[in-house]
Order: structure tokens, then sequence, then C-alpha cells
């Protein structure tokens, strides 16, 4: 429904209003330092642009080990983290020391390289972990400063489903205080800027994933979503996410736990640089309830049905959506 005369004036005329109040609190809100840099440097090791899976076999193959791979990741972080801000505690020298026993599985592995396929799909990738998940030695306070000193003993069980698949945690990253807001930032932790433009937000309230892996800086994550936490990320920040169906991937392990009709909502999903590796990551998560989703079988695109709401409808109260992410609707649905 179009719009009257009056509602666009009325549009116009609260936009401006929030664009002077954004204005004085740019003015006199604490700038964060960036050391004069702008933008992110450019990735410049080729094992940073190859996919998770890609990964893992070019390790069981020999021809890079898995100790490359990991202290390329951790290069990057240690690049990129202080202008991004997306992990908030590591576990670097474990994870060398535990690429370097894949790598000597490797060496000593008798059953060929189909063997270490079908028992360890992931091994010796690296991966990160939303904060909110128990990661065994890691914090898990969801950015409450009262769980500052809470530290996990034991994995949530789709970390764990994923180490057994042979992937290496490298850390834990940021998320919104107890995963409620659009954004990622606490008290505990600060906020965490966006890859592609270090003055805008990653998203929340995976955002801290979702801004690693967008900087190159992590090839697969685990997020959790209930309205958007994964899905909101990965859009900020130029990746793929995907929230599962309620039941398949365990909910368990992460904070806070899901109550009354959250329940019925919240599920724990994979977030990857590369379309590719969605499928497999899921895959491992779900564990035997992965069974129930069909994920191998073969899609003809051609038959599905899509269907799109390209906006509210028009509203002085809210911001236009833009004509490009239009265009791009359309363009999936023909």
């Amino acid at each position: 429904m179009a719009l009257t005369r009056f509602e666009r004036f009325l549009g116009r005329l609260l936009r401006a209003v929030v664009w002077m109040l954004f204005a004085v609190f740019k003015l006199f809100a604490p700038q964060q330092g960036h050391g004069g840099v702008s933008r992110l440097p450019s990735i410049t090791n080729p094992l940073l642009l190859i996919p998770a899976m890609q990964l893992a076999r070019k390790i069981r193959r020999k021809e890079v080990t898995s100790v490359e791979v990991v202290q390329a990741y951790i290069d990057r972080i240690q690049e990129v983290n202080p202008l991004i801000n997306a992990m908030v505690k590591d576990r670097f020298s474990a994870a060398v020391q535990e690429a370097a026993q894949v790598d000597k599985l490797i060496e000593e592995e008798t059953g060929g390289e189909d063997v270490l396929e079908d028992r360890l799909p992931l091994l010796g990738v690296p991966i990160t972990v939303k904060e909110a998940f128990a990661l065994q030695g890691m914090p898990n306070s969801t950015g409450l400063l009262t769980r500052k000193d809470i530290v996990s003993g034991v994995d949530a069980p789709s970390v764990a489903l994923l180490k057994r698949a042979g992937a290496i945690p490298l850390g834990v990253t940021n998320c919104s205080e107890l995963c409620m807001w659009l954004e990622s930032h606490n008290h505990l932790y600060g906020i965490t800027n966006n890859p592609y433009n270090l003055e805008r937000i990653a998203g929340g309230s995976s955002g801290g994933e979702g801004s690693i892996l967008g900087a190159g800086a992590s090839v697969i994550g685990i997020g959790s979503d209930i309205g958007g936490s994964i899905r909101i990320p990965c859009f900020f920040n130029g990746i793929f996410g995907h929230k599962p169906s309620v039941g398949i991937v365990s909910n368990d392990g992460q904070y806070p736990p899901a109550s009354g009709l959250q329940m019925g909502f919240l599920t724990t999903g994979p977030m990857c640089r590369y379309a590719e590796d969605l499928i497999p990551m899921l895959s491992i998560m779900g564990g035997p309830n992965a069974q129930k989703l069909s994920l191998s079988a073969e899609v003809d695109l051609k038959k599905l049905r899509f269907f799109s709401v390209p906006h509210n409808g028009g509203s002085p109260l809210v911001s236009p959506v833009d004509a490009e992410l239009l265009q791009a609707q359309k363009t999936v649905c023909r």
C-alpha cells in the first residue's frame, strides 16, 4: 500500500532525527582505537582460501600438514583480531599440539585415506566456537560480568561431535550479552566489529563467529539462533550459516539454557566461510538425528518453490529495503 504524502514527510523527519541523535552519540561516545587502520589487511596465505572439507582432504593426503593449516589461521587471527575483537579467548598452544598429534596419526595410519575420511571427516581442520557454548578449558560467560570466572569443564554435545570428527578448536568468539541483542557487545569483552567496515557492527548474537569467518580468520564455526542469531551475522559478514529444524542438533551445553517457548525455537547450527561446508558440518553436528534431513539426497532446484517477502508493505517508521536487495530476492525467486 502506497504511503501518503504526510507519511512520507513523517518518515523523512524521523530519519533526520535519528541521524542527528546518531551524530551526537558519535561525537561523545568513546572512540575505538583502530590504530588509523580503516580496513583489514588482505589474505595472503592461500591455505585460508580453501573450504574445510577440502582442507581435510589435503591433510589426509599429506599435501599439507595440520600444523601448517592451524598455524596459518592462528597467524591470521593475531593479525586481524586486534581490529575486529571477534575471538575473546584462544587456545593456540593446545591447538598446535593437537595438530601435531593429527599429523603423527596420519603418518602412522595403515588403513588408508578412506578409513580416515569415514572416521574423522574434519581431521586436522581448525574451528571456532561461540562463547555461549561450553568448550573445555574455555570461558562460558555469554558476556555476563557475573560469569567472568566460569570455565567449562566439558564440551557441549555439538562441540564434542565436531571434535570427535577431528576438528581442532582455536578458541571462543564474542556474542551479545545473554545472546539477546542484534549486535555482539557486552561489558566483559566489548564490541565486535564488522570485517568489511570496522565502524559497523557484526550482528548478533553470533557476531563473533560471523566476524572471524568473514575476516578469513576461521573456516567453520558454531552458532545458535532463535530469531536470527546465526542468520543475521551471516548476512552482515558475507558468510554462510543455517538454522536447522528444531530437534536435529543438540542445544545442550550453552548458556543461557532454553526454557519455556524458547525450546521450540532455539537451534544450534553451522556457520561457514564456504557454502560447501554447510551440509557436511550439519551432518556431523546432528549425529544420528541428521538422518531425518536426507542430507545426501539429490535436489532438483528447478522443482522447488520459492516464497519471498520483499518488505513490510511500507511504513514511515521503517527504512525502505534497498533496491539492490529487492532485486536479489527477485533473482532467487525466478
